[in-house]
């Protein structure tokens, strides 16, 4: 009951609001009707005691070649066999608002950009954001590819979580000459900001417990306003990189 009273107060304090009482069982209980997705842990590839990295923009033709070898957002969810009910369902019904389409688009003006995306198909957090930014992407004609952690994990390496964790989904921004322009690591801002140190303090039930609620109210708002303030701050030279480190 402690732990419950925990989580319940801090989602209180992201504006979630109280949580159903089967949200707090199992995950493999919860269908990603109701909760977007069942769990985290394929997302989760390692952790490790971790501090905040500064932003380094870098230049780097392996990255380029990594996204020309990556799928279309559409050709991704086609091959997808985790989730595939979630992917295929988000691929079609996703919305963007028309005020960050318009900001995309001009953030995007007078550029070549291109999203690189290291994701899988059985990752929540992967099946909650990236068609969002796919969105985005499309509707502002920026080139997105998606590459798995087998040929992404350098990346998701030098890109942690913010707790230090190697993780899913990561995106990375480039220009037109292949300089890494932003990032933005596992999660929208709001939730990956209260997820992480609540790691420490609760369970991982009531962590997924968290996040699950959080998907189902935002809807892909929160990841899709971050995109373009990435495209916004690289726009003007600036660099939108929040991420960890392991050390």
């Amino acid at each position: 009951m402690t732990l419950r009273l925990g989580v319940l107060s801090t989602l209180a304090l992201l504006g979630l609001g109280a949580l159903p009482e089967a949200a707090y069982a199992a995950p493999r209980t919860l269908g990603w009707s109701s909760y977007g997705f069942t769990t985290v842990l394929p997302c989760e590839i390692g952790a490790a005691v971790a501090g905040r990295a500064k932003s380094r923009p870098a230049a780097d033709s392996g990255l380029s070649a990594l996204h020309a070898s990556g799928q279309r957002f559409p050709d991704f969810v086609a091959a997808a066999k985790a989730r595939r009910e979630g992917w295929v369902k988000l691929a079609d019904s996703a919305q963007v608002a028309d005020a960050v389409v318009t900001r995309a688009k001009t953030a995007v003006q007078g550029g070549a950009w291109r999203i690189l995306v290291v994701a899988i198909d059985a990752c929540g957090d992967s099946m909650n954001t990236v068609p969002y930014v796919a969105r985005v992407a499309a509707l502002a004609g920026i080139d997105l590819r998606i590459v798995l952690p087998t040929a992404g994990r350098a990346v998701q390496d030098s890109h942690r979580s913010l707790d230090g964790r190697i993780a899913t989904p990561t995106f990375v921004l480039l220009d037109e000459a292949g300089n890494e322009r932003g990032c933005i690591v596992e999660q929208p801002r709001p939730l990956r900001e209260w997820a992480a140190p609540e790691r420490s303090k609760v369970s991982l039930d009531s962590v997924h417990a968290g996040i699950r609620a959080f998907y189902a109210r935002d809807k892909g708002e929160s990841i899709a306003l971050e995109t373009v303030e990435m495209l916004e701050a690289a726009k003007a030279g600036k660099t939108h990189c929040d991420r960890g480190t392991a050390r």
